[in-house]
């Protein structure tokens, strides 16, 4: 399995739909996570070791309405 970090940059007000439509609509989304900065979400992402991340992205998280931008960041090792 791989883990990825995705941040959501979301049009002004979508906030609370997009984090509804990530919960609810992707059940690789492990974590949904409100934020400060630059960027609205935070989403810790549980993926199969043959998932195209990049696919992942551009075609499931991408396109849920009130996206405006993503970064991905991928994870290699927890430390426990």
């Amino acid at each position: 399995m791989q883990n990825i970090f995705v941040q959501i940059k979301c049009e002004l007000g979508k906030v609370y739909d997009v984090a509804e439509a990530l919960v609810d609509n992707l059940e690789e989304a492990e974590d949904v996570y409100s934020i400060s900065g630059t960027y609205d979400l935070m989403i810790k992402f549980h993926l199969t070791d043959d998932e195209d991340i990049g696919r992942y992205v551009n075609e499931k998280v991408q396109t849920i309405p009130g996206i405006k931008d993503t970064f991905t960041l991928m994870a290699f090792k927890a430390f426990k």
